[in-house]
């Protein structure tokens, strides 16, 4: 696991099994930021900022509770509060930056480490377009293999097609070469839908950037895009739609590792 700041490029897929069957891939590019490193990252990068307009930019209060409270102290205020020890942790988040000012992140990741670089925490940040968050904050116990396998029920509307009685599987690989995350949905009748990020690491630095808005060069404004044409598209096979339920009374759902 390499929790440094790098560059991820790939593909996510989405793939809905009922009661319509439906399917959508694209190009994205994500992220990792060491949180204790964004100011040396601003001064290392001229097509990357911190909190100022650029190519490509990063600006803290579009995350956690959008606030001016430093992002790695909410981060903690979290796991602390969770029961788990967030001093000298190494905490990386992994996010689509905002491209010409814009960005809109319907998932960003915050990977947790020891310094023994173990993995203590993750938390999936989870945004709908109607401007509600939720945060999952899993505990990461004892893991065999490459992947770790977490679970927890729906708290969050993230879509109008999708109903809130629903269950959450997480396969993530974490940072490495490659970062993987794989989400099924269920019901009491089986699985709704799957989704899959597969992205590869690149240093993160200013030819890499330019390369990566040459290949995308809409790539954050394609998210939005993208999820309002999907919408269209299954509301054409008259999939049902699910009215907007009042956001979670708590802005976070804790889950923590199930004793050996």
């Amino acid at each position: 696991m390499n929790l440094s700041s790098a560059l991820y490029r790939g593909k996510v897929m989405h793939r809905r099994l009922r009661p319509k069957r439906h399917r959508l891939a694209y190009k994205l590019a994500m992220v990792l930021l060491d949180l204790d490193k964004l100011g040396a990252l601003d001064r290392r990068l001229r097509l990357f900022s911190l909190d100022r307009f650029n190519l490509f930019s990063f600006r803290p209060r579009d995350h956690g509770d959008g606030s001016t409270v430093p992002l790695r102290r909410q981060i903690e205020q979290q796991l602390n509060a969770a029961g788990i020890r967030a001093e000298g942790l190494k905490i990386s988040l992994l996010t689509m930056p905002r491209l010409l000012g814009f960005a809109f992140n319907p998932i960003s990741l915050y990977f947790c480490a020891d310094a023994n670089g173990e993995l203590v925490a993750v938390l999936y940040e989870v945004n709908n377009t109607f401007g509600q968050r939720h945060t999952y904050l899993f505990e990461v116990g004892t893991q065999s293999g490459a992947a770790i396998h977490q679970d927890a029920p729906k708290r969050l509307h993230v879509s109008p097609f999708m109903a809130m009685d629903q269950h959450y599987a997480f396969r993530l690989v974490p940072p490495g070469e490659r970062l993987a995350l794989g989400i099924t949905s269920r019901n009491e009748a089986g699985p709704l839908l799957s989704a899959v990020l597969d992205l590869q690491r690149e240093p993160l630095s200013d030819a890499a950037l330019l390369r990566t808005f040459t290949a995308m060069p809409l790539m954050t404004f394609k998210v939005v895009a993208a999820i309002g044409w999907e919408a269209l598209k299954l509301w054409l096979k008259r999939v049902p739609v699910h009215p907007l339920p009042p956001a979670p009374a708590e802005p976070l759902s804790v889950v923590l590792a199930r004793p050996d």
